[in-house]
């Protein structure tokens, strides 16, 4: 835990605490879900996953959570904190306002074990939109070297290239919640940010893919996507801007 500061008379200011109450589940011999609760010492600094390490390292070593750079960049310590999907680098103690911490796993997938779930359809459905610029240019003449963009077109997208792919969006989509086959607005939003790359030419068959039954069309716009991304890529505003394109609006 981090080392509690000096203040100017000297003497060390006592560190607060709170109880933290982590799910634990293991689907390979529960049926149910429960909670363990502790009692940890934070600091106005400490991170939701400070305190989860210091229960690892301290009181129970079992404890299975996921994180990697500590600083929301790689999108691993996605959870549900307080009722709300969050990263628990990015998520102070001292904001959350409350005596009691919950963590417990993403919504909408399965749970490996505790605060740990699989991110195999994110990463397919991530897959599926081909996530790369497509050109079908076989070969760059001797003069061209690069493909120049001009700000306002770097502008279109550039906001969309933040995601980190946390899943954080897909967690709090009640759609998901109620059609496991829906591509997601994680997919989505990527699939607007490579429409939207004047270099790339791949639009008709991005938008041939999420015109489906469990495609664009099942997004209902209720904007929980948008409100709980860290990077700030608003992906329900990317899925009405590739409406646009669907419906002939946008060239």
């Amino acid at each position: 835990m981090a080392q509690v500061s000096s203040v100017s008379n000297g003497q060390q200011p006592s560190p607060k605490s709170i109880t933290l109450k982590i799910s634990r589940f293991n689907p390979e011999h529960d049926d149910v879900s429960g909670f363990m609760e502790f009692n940890v010492q934070y600091e106005k600094w400490t991170t939701v996953l400070e305190a989860i390490l210091d229960v690892k390292k301290h009181l129970d070593h079992s404890v299975a959570v996921r994180y990697s750079c500590r600083q929301a960049t790689c999108g691993s310590c996605g959870m549900i904190i307080n009722g709300k999907p969050r990263l628990a680098c990015f998520t102070k103690i001292s904001e959350l306002g409350s005596n009691v911490v919950t963590v417990e796993p993403m919504s909408n997938f399965p749970v490996i074990r505790d605060l740990t779930v699989k991110f195999e359809k994110l990463f397919d459905t991530h897959q599926k939109i081909k996530p790369y610029l497509i050109r079908d240019d076989t070969e760059l003449s001797s003069d061209e070297k690069e493909f120049l963009q001009s700000p306002e077109q770097v502008g279109q997208y550039i906001q969309f290239a933040n995601c980190i792919k946390c899943g954080l969006c897909n967690s709090a989509c009640p759609t998901m919640a109620t059609d496991s086959s829906f591509v997601g607005p994680q997919a989505l939003a990527q699939a607007y940010r490579y429409v939207a790359d004047s270099r790339d030419k791949g639009k008709d068959s991005r938008l041939k893919i999420i015109d489906d039954s469990h495609g664009i069309w099942r997004c209902h716009f209720a904007g929980s996507c948008s409100q709980v991304c860290p990077k700030g890529v608003d992906p329900a505003m990317g899925i009405q801007l590739l409406r646009g394109y669907m419906l002939g609006f946008r060239d």
